[in-house]
């Protein structure tokens, strides 16, 4: 049994619970090392107290799962099989007591068929277990975000090559997601944004038709998926002149940027990561156009816990990841975003992500 199975197991036993499923898929993946898209079926891992680990997949998944799996028991089933019938079998008649499940995970039909197959005395979320042990990144976890990080920049920089005046948003998505393959990576973590002009100041805006030209602000927000993890960076570039406001919001931007992983430290609260950034970009003006938390987690997840917000009190532990992404968005005249993948060690806050952030002027 792997120490990640083992951590899950020493839980167990102090949420009093007799047995768990585990059912999403990236969870599955990183408790077992077999990934899979099950799409509408069945993929489960159920641990029973006190017993091996059985891992539950369709059968055309077999061969694949006993190649990757560190779990040696492994059942299958058909299309035309019910899968809760497996379960069902590990039971017997015996009553099981508390039995733990993925509440964000399960529908109520499949919880429905659940609860007809194992009849426990209750149901309890393990959402937050699973969380806390993913929150910590461990050196091998580490080592791929780097490669993830390694890969996205790489993308970013041949993706610059192809800035020309007249080129749209969206011809550089594909240029740029294009790239991610070239390079080795899986493909992109969430959608590739491409924004230009007063665009920009859409902090979730869409690349469309149009066209790069001279004083656009330009901006970057990619990320790519390798070995089953994320990185995702937020770059700014001027085109040409722009107008001087926006350069000293680029310059404010970024020094909110540096103050909040600055911030990431061991016994910190998440929240201060935010409230030092937040500092920097109110006391220059700005703040009622900073309308988003300073960042999230990554890993497995483009967006997993934590959630960098002001309100967040949890402490910042060694291991942990995420983003630190401050913005200014002003409507009509344009938006900065820069955003870094930061890991929190011992020797304090270390950035995945290395592309240049000073300002940065692209000719046409």
């Amino acid at each position: 049994m792997n120490l990640a199975l083992q951590k899950l197991e020493q839980n167990m036993a102090g949420e009093r619970l007799d047995a768990l499923l585990v059912t999403d898929p990236k969870h599955v993946y990183y408790l077992t090392g077999f990934a899979s898209n099950p799409h509408e079926r069945f993929l489960g891992l159920l641990l029973i107290r006190g017993e091996e680990p059985v891992l539950i997949v369709p059968a055309l998944d077999a061969e694949a799962a006993h190649a990757a799996s560190s779990v040696q028991t492994i059942l299958t089933h058909s299309d035309t099989d019910n899968p809760y019938a497996l379960l069902k079998s590990r039971f017997g008649n015996t009553g099981i007591g508390s039995f733990g499940i993925e509440k964000e995970h399960f529908s109520v039909s499949r919880y429905e068929q659940l609860a007809e197959a194992v009849g426990a005395g209750s149901y309890t979320d393990i959402g937050h277990l699973l969380r806390a042990m993913r929150a910590v990144k461990t050196p091998e976890e580490v080592a791929i975000m780097k490669q993830a990080a390694e890969q996205v920049e790489e993308v970013l920089r041949r993706g610059l090559a192809h800035v020309k005046a007249g080129i749209s948003e969206i011809e550089l998505v594909a240029e740029l997601e294009y790239l991610m393959k070239k390079v080795g990576a899986s493909g992109p973590s969430f959608d590739t944004m491409v924004l230009s002009g007063p665009k920009t100041a859409l902090p979730h805006g869409v690349p469309g038709e149009r066209r790069i030209q001279p004083g656009d602000l330009l901006m970057f927000d990619m990320g790519v998926y390798t070995g089953g993890y994320a990185s995702d960076i937020t770059r700014t570039f001027a085109v040409g002149e722009v107008d001087s406001k926006l350069r000293d919001i680029y310059s404010t931007v970024l020094a909110a940027n540096e103050a909040g992983i600055a911030a990431a430290v061991a016994g910190a609260t998440f929240g201060s990561v935010d409230k030092a950034a937040r500092d920097v970009i109110e006391a220059a003006g700005y703040g009622e156009y900073f309308m988003h938390r300073v960042g999230h987690g990554l890993g497995m997840d483009t967006h997993e816990y934590p959630s960098l917000h002001g309100l967040n009190t949890d402490v910042i532990e060694n291991g942990n990841v995420f983003t630190v992404e401050p913005g200014i968005y002003v409507p009509n005249l344009g938006g900065v975003r820069i955003e870094d993948d930061v890991l929190v060690t011992a020797e304090g806050p270390q950035t995945l992500t290395s592309f240049p952030k000073e300002w940065t002027v692209l000719s046409l």
